[in-house]
């Protein structure tokens, strides 16, 4: 079942390699079918140059395998709950890439200082509340969905595609696997870019507000220009 959706996902999952944003098996990938009632994940620790669309994992919305006969991400508690509250979302990316991971163990926002970050996400990428001692011993993969959904009570996960977990490292989500991946390709990016900056100067200003939402706007709004129309 859902044949185009595994070999979709293990391409996005194989794509982590070649962009550098994984170290050994430190990540995942999923996606959702049209219908949102199965996500296909990563199996658990299987090292990406052994990678096969058949050996992709299958599971509904409660967590059990319906197909595969290895075991799915340990993270995939994480992936369904966020496709269960983030309606609009196709695909997610987990990895701990070096800068954005920084990012998350200094327990730091990135902020917006330019226009390539503006060109993708609107405003600073956001980071969570730590998980409790309770948080983590019970579900503590759910959980991290669940401090993640409550960083998002006020904002809107399509403009901002991207979180940081307080400790741990970031999340990135699109309108499908793929999607997903670039999202974490260009949070690696402005991660890297934010702490060189900060490096040059730890009083550089964020973007201005204008500017910030005339880049992302040309790209993402609803009267975007860039880029063609096939």
């Amino acid at each position: 079942m859902l044949e185009e959706l595994k070999h979709d996902v293990c391409r996005a999952n194989q794509a982590l390699v070649r962009h550098g944003l994984v170290t050994l098996t430190f990540g995942n990938v999923s996606g959702i079918d049209a219908e949102r009632l199965h996500v296909v994940i990563k199996p658990s620790g299987v090292p990406y140059a052994e990678l096969q669309p058949a050996q992709m994992v299958v599971v509904d919305l409660s967590g059990t395998v319906v197909e595969g006969d290895l075991r799915p991400s340990t993270d995939t508690p994480t992936h369904l709950l966020l496709y269960q509250h983030f309606a609009q979302v196709g695909g997610i990316t987990h990895v701990h890439s070096r800068f954005a991971t920084m990012f998350a163990q200094a327990r730091r926002e990135i902020s917006c200082l330019g226009t390539t970050h503006a060109d993708h996400f609107h405003g600073s990428v956001p980071v969570t509340r730590p998980l409790s001692p309770a948080e983590v011993e019970h579900a503590y993969e759910a959980n991290t969905a669940r401090v993640i959904v409550e960083r998002f009570a006020h904002l809107d996960p399509k403009v901002m595609p991207a979180v940081l977990v307080a400790g741990h490292g970031p999340f990135t989500w699109g309108r499908d696997a793929a999607a997903s991946v670039v999202n974490a390709v260009a949070l690696e990016v402005v991660a890297e870019m934010a702490f060189g900056t900060r490096v040059i100067d730890a009083n550089a200003p964020d973007l201005e507000q204008h500017l910030l939402h005339k880049h992302h706007e040309r790209k993402h709004g609803k009267d975007a220009y860039y880029g063609q129309d096939w």
